[in-house]
């Protein structure tokens, strides 16, 4: 049996340079975010229903879902993220799932990686564990303003969207910290990829 991990933090949190560090020690790493980027990638499963429900303007010319144009959309429109995760998710569970029952693997665990595990709660039956990846709100905000070339006032819409800080601790089994200190990470992850082979081979 393989134990699930659920990899979780806000946005500019740094689950993917965690989730790549889990990688590297060989640990199973399955990524909802990724999944969706394939999804709306050109020739996606969800790029015709992204075109019937929204319209040509907010695919690009590589066929691919335009972000800026479906940001900007749900933004002022409400309702049109709910009409985008009507399509997105439950695709994404489905391919979760799948790669999930198809893990060949020799570790006794693997990491699932949802953004929005603590606000949906759909994955939470399939998670042993819930790992967040915690940093103060700010360093959130200008790590994303730097990363992605937002403006301040966006990130802070797009995190207004997301749980609180304080939500997303309340359900943390595990917490990595990494609010500045990102030299010692590695490390970190090693001592936290010790201790969830120990517990999980000991559970079998």
């Amino acid at each position: 049996m393989t134990h699930i991990v659920g990899l979780t933090g806000g946005i500019g949190s740094g689950k993917s340079a965690v989730a790549d560090l889990f990688a590297e020690l060989g640990v199973p790493v399955i990524d909802t975010d990724r999944i969706a980027h394939e999804l709306t990638a050109g020739g996606g499963m969800a790029v015709p229903a992204i075109v019937a429900t929204f319209g040509a303007a907010t695919i690009d010319s590589n066929g691919a879902l335009n972000r800026a144009a479906m940001r900007q959309l749900i933004f002022s429109n409400p309702s049109a993220r709910k009409q985008l995760e009507t399509i997105l998710h439950p695709l994404i569970r489905t391919e979760s799932l799948h790669r999930i029952k198809n893990l060949s693997i020799d570790s006794s665990y693997a990491v699932l990686v949802v953004p929005l595990l603590v606000e949906t709660g759909a994955y939470r039956e399939l998670v042993s564990r819930i790992a967040v990846v915690d940093c103060p709100e700010a360093t959130q905000l200008a790590r994303v303003m730097a990363r992605n070339g937002l403006r301040q006032l966006v990130v802070e819409q797009i995190m207004a969207t997301q749980a609180t800080r304080a939500e997303r601790l309340a359900v943390a089994d595990d917490v990595i910290e990494n609010d500045s200190d990102l030299a010692s990470l590695p490390e970190r992850i090693q001592v936290l990829h010790q201790t969830y082979t120990r517990l999980f081979s000991a559970k079998g």
